[in-house]
């Protein structure tokens, strides 16, 4: 818990599972180019984490990879990454903004559940489908714009955002699940 900086070798392919959890000293982390996944809970509850900049290598990241990193305020996503598994930055209530890539599938569920400060999000063509709670507790959340492959929009996927008071939502859309938009105040 007491090392702050990382900076993980230019030889490492993946970041395994729970490589990381609760180192809670950690301040910033830079993977490497050879990297090609973040694997689950990689850096699930590292309190202190602030940034964080994941190369082109980077296709995946896992379940719960920055589960409660509540002081990510910076985060870049490698354009390459195809899928960002459940709860991966839930409860990062500091993250401010994060930019999808185009490759991107689908939104898993609670995937950005609680990031308290996300002002706004782009949903890229790419993706299909948005889970259950993907952005359920976003209250800072103003502005959504819903890509033209979306087909699906899960249960409680926009619950609580109460400042939520523009959204787009593309000509594909076939289904709005169960309170997907309760509690949008705004």
């Amino acid at each position: 818990t007491s090392f702050t900086n990382l900076t993980i070798g230019e030889n490492v392919k993946t970041i395994p599972n729970y490589a990381f959890s609760r180192c809670y000293g950690l301040t910033s982390v830079t993977i490497p180019n050879s990297a090609t996944s973040i694997g689950d809970d990689a850096f699930y509850n590292c309190t202190g984490l602030t940034s964080v900049m994941i190369p082109n290598s980077v296709t995946s990241i896992g379940n719960y990879a920055f589960y409660n990193c509540s002081n990510l305020t910076s985060f870049v996503i490698s354009e390459r990454i195809t899928s960002i598994g459940e709860y991966a930055f839930y409860n990062c209530d500091h993250l401010t903004s994060i930019s999808l890539p185009n490759g991107l599938t689908t939104i898993e569920k609670c995937v950005f559940f609680d990031c308290n400060s996300l002002t706004s999000i782009t949903i890229p063509d790419s993706v299909t489908g948005i889970g259950s709670d993907a952005f359920d507790g976003c209250t800072s959340l103003t502005s959504v714009t819903i890509g033209n492959s979306v087909t699906s929009i899960g249960d409680y996927a926009f619950d609580g955002c109460t400042s939520l008071a523009s959204i787009t939502i593309g000509n594909s859309v076939t289904s709005i699940g169960y309170q997907a938009f309760s509690w949008c105040e705004s």
